[in-house]
C-alpha cells in the first residue's frame, strides 16, 4: 500500500475546501432557520417540512453524485475537477437563498423551496467530490487523520468567523433582508475564492489514473455498498452528528435572542465551544494514534454529556453557559476529528470485503446522512416551535415557546449523544486494518 507523507502546503489547500464549505454549512446550521422566521416571516413549522422534504430529495443527488465522481475521467481526476466546475454556481446559490423577496407567503414558500433546494445540490455537487479527494490523495489512514484534522481546524475557524461576524455585519448593512443578502453576498464570494485555493493546491496521486481506470457498473457498485459494514455505520454517524450540530446551533440562535434577550450572546457562546474545539484540534493526531478512531469518538461524547449536567440547575447563567460550552468543544473535537477519517477508512474496507472500490459513493453516506440528520433537526425544531406558538414577527414570545426552546437547548443534544455512543459498538475495523492493509497490497502486486 503507498504510503504518501502529504506536504504541508497540500494539507493546508485541501483544509480550505471544507472552510469554503462551512461558510454555508454554519449559516445553515446558526441562522437559516431564524431567517425565514425572523426575517422572512414564514412559519417554523413550514420551513421544517421544507427542510425534510428538500433532505430527502437530497438523497437521490447524493447517489447520482457518488456515481458521477467515481466515473469521472479527467486530466485533473477524478474528484478535483468538481471543485472548479461546481465553486461559482455553489456561491450564487448561496447568496440567492439568503434574498427571499418580500411577497405573499405562497410565494415566499416556493421560492425558499426552490433555493434552499439548489444550494443544497450545489452543496452535493462539490462537497461529496471534496470528501473523496482525501482518499485519492494518500492511503495512509494515520496521514487520513491528519489531513481530517487540518480540515476540521479550518471549519471551525470558519463557523466561529460566520457565527460571530454575522449578526454584526448584518446590523452594519443597516439590518433588513437586503443586509442579509450584502453579507451572504460578501461570504460566498469567500467561498468560492477557498474552493478554487483547494482545487490548485492538491493533487490525486492514489491508484490508477483516473483517466485509466476502468467504470465500475452501478448495479456492482451498490450492491458492494451494501455488504460494506463500515459504510453503513458511517452513513448513521454521519446523521446523528448533524442532527446534534443543529440543536447547538441553530437553537444556540433562538436561545440567546429569546431566552437570555442578548443576541451578542450568540457570537460568545459559539466562541465558547469553537475556540477550545480548534486548540483541541493541534493535539488530536497523537490522540488518534494512541488509542485509535472509535476510543476517541466514544470519549467525545463522553465529555459532551458531562458538559450539560451544569445546564439542568443553572441554565441561564452566562458563566455556566460558558463553561459549558467550552468543555462540549472539546468533546465535539475528539468527535468531529475522526469523523471524517472513519468515512475514510470505510474506502479500503468496502474494496477489500467486495473487491470494488468506490470513493464517490462512499462518501455520499457521510453526505446523505449528514443532509437526513439536518433534515430531521429541522422538522423537529421547526414542529416544536410551531407547536409551541412561536412567531418570528413577535418582539416577545409566548411562555409556552420559550418553554420549547429550553428544553431543545438540553434535551435534544443529550438524546443524540447516547446514540452516537450506541453506535460506535460494531465499529470493529481498527482491529482489521492491518490485516485489510496486508491482502490489499497482495492483490495489487498478483
Amino acid at each position: 500500500m503507498e504510503k504518501k507523507r502529504l506536504k504541508l502546503s497540500e494539507r493546508i489547500s485541501y483544509a480550505c475546501g471544507d472552510a469554503a464549505s462551512n461558510v454555508v454549512w454554519a449559516a445553515l446550521g446558526a441562522f437559516a432557520m431564524m431567517y425565514y422566521t425572523d426575517v422572512a416571516h414564514v412559519d417554523a413549522g413550514i420551513i421544517g417540512v421544507i427542510m425534510l422534504i428538500s433532505r430527502f430529495l437530497d438523497g437521490a443527488s447524493d447517489l447520482i453524485m457518488g456515481l458521477i465522481v467515481d466515473n469521472t475521467k479527467s486530466r485533473f481526476g477524478k474528484a478535483r475537477p468538481w471543485l472548479l466546475r461546481i465553486a461559482i454556481p455553489f456561491a450564487i446559490a448561496t447568496t440567492l437563498m439568503f434574498s427571499v423577496p418580500e411577497s405573499t407567503e405562497m410565494i415566499k414558500v416556493v421560492y425558499i423551496f426552490v433555493t434552499y433546494n439548489l444550494v443544497m445540490t450545489m452543496y452535493t455537487m462539490i462537497n461529496l467530490p471534496y470528501g473523496s479527494l482525501s482518499t485519492l490523495m494518500t492511503e495512509d489512514s494515520y496521514e487520513r487523520s491528519v489531513l481530517n484534522i487540518f480540515r476540521q481546524i479550518f471549519a471551525q475557524i470558519t463557523s466561529l468567523i460566520i457565527t460571530s461576524a454575522t449578526l454584526p455585519l448584518i446590523s452594519a448593512f443597516g439590518g433588513g433582508r437586503q443586509a442579509w443578502t450584502i453579507t451572504y453576498g460578501i461570504f460566498s464570494v469567500a467561498a468560492a475564492a477557498l474552493f478554487l485555493i483547494c482545487f490548485a493546491g492538491t493533487k490525486e496521486t492514489v491508484g490508477v489514473a483516473a483517466k485509466e481506470r476502468e467504470s465500475v457498473p452501478v448495479k456492482t457498485a451498490l450492491l458492494a455498498l451494501l455488504k460494506n459494514k463500515c459504510w453503513i455505520i458511517s452513513m448513521l454517524l454521519g446523521t446523528g452528528t448533524c442532527l446534534f450540530y443543529m440543536a447547538i446551533s441553530t437553537i444556540n440562535s433562538y436561545f440567546c435572542v429569546q431566552v437570555l434577550h442578548d443576541e451578542n450572546m450568540v457570537g460568545i457562546l459559539n466562541a465558547a465551544y469553537i475556540a477550545p474545539m480548534i486548540v483541541f484540534f493541534f493535539i488530536m493526531a497523537p490522540i488518534v494514534k494512541k488509542i485509535g478512531k472509535k476510543k476517541t469518538n466514544l470519549a467525545g461524547w463522553i465529555i459532551i454529556l458531562v458538559s450539560y449536567i451544569p445546564l439542568l440547575v443553572a441554565m441561564t447563567s452566562t458563566p455556566v453557559l460558558v463553561v459549558s460550552s467550552v468543555i462540549r468543544g472539546i468533546g465535539y473535537a475528539c468527535v468531529m476529528g475522526v469523523q471524517f477519517a472513519i468515512i475514510g477508512d470505510s474506502v479500503e474496507y468496502g474494496e477489500w470485503k467486495t473487491g470494488v472500490r468506490s470513493e464517490g459513493l462512499v462518501f455520499s453516506a457521510q453526505s446523505f446522512g449528514c443532509k437526513v440528520g439536518m433534515g430531521l433537526g429541522n422538522v423537529l425544531i421547526g414542529a416544536l416551535l410551531s407547536w409551541g406558538k412561536y412567531d418570528g414577527a413577535l418582539e416577545v414570545q409566548p411562555d409556552s415557546a420559550l418553554t420549547v426552546i429550553k428544553a431543545l437547548y438540553i434535551g435534544m443534544p443529550i438524546i443524540v449523544a447516547i446514540l452516537q455512543m450506541l453506535l460506535m459498538i460494531p465499529y470493529t475495523i481498527e482491529k482489521e486494518y492491518d490485516q485489510m492493509n496486508r491482502e490489499l497490497a497482495q492483490r495489487k502486486k498478483n
